[in-house]
């Protein structure tokens, strides 16, 4: 049985001057980046890294990705990234983001879907064995 708990992890970054534009505010293709950022944070503090998928013999290629841009943000900001794990029965990491200004302020939110490809490059349509534990670890599943 699913669950309707939300894991998620807070993290920070800083804006870099390459990451912005000539009117000084982060390009919208950046904050795909920040997204990238959330999830490995979030990966690496809940056990489901890109490591930790490679080791069981995955890769889990993004296959889509939206972003809704509402503040900007500036070079030299520091912006705190949340990844929102958004649960599934189907064999796909699917993540939500909110990035905030250091105001506290929305400025962008959005989401991506990543699905699960075999070392030898097959897509799996079951959630592999070791995604099933990990659900089970942080309570998703029922034993």
């Amino acid at each position: 049985m699913l669950s309707n708990m939300e894991i998620s992890y807070i993290t920070k970054v800083r804006v870099r001057f390459v990451e912005t534009d000539p009117l000084g505010i982060v390009w919208h293709g950046n904050y795909i980046q920040y997204f990238e950022d959330g999830r490995e944070a979030f990966g690496r503090e809940h056990g489901i890294s890109y490591l930790d998928q490679k080791e069981n013999g995955y890769t889990t290629p993004i296959v889509k990705s939206t972003s809704e841009h509402k503040r900007p943000l500036r070079y030299g900001d520091t912006a705190t990234v949340k990844t929102i794990y958004v649960d599934s029965p189907a064999a796909k990491l699917i993540f939500r983001y909110e990035i905030y200004n250091e105001q506290e302020e929305l400025v962008c939110t959005g989401s991506t879907t990543q699905v699960f490809v075999t070392d030898e490059g097959e897509l799996s349509l079951n959630i592999p064995e070791f995604f099933v534990e990990w659900k089970k670890k942080v309570g998703l599943l029922n034993e």
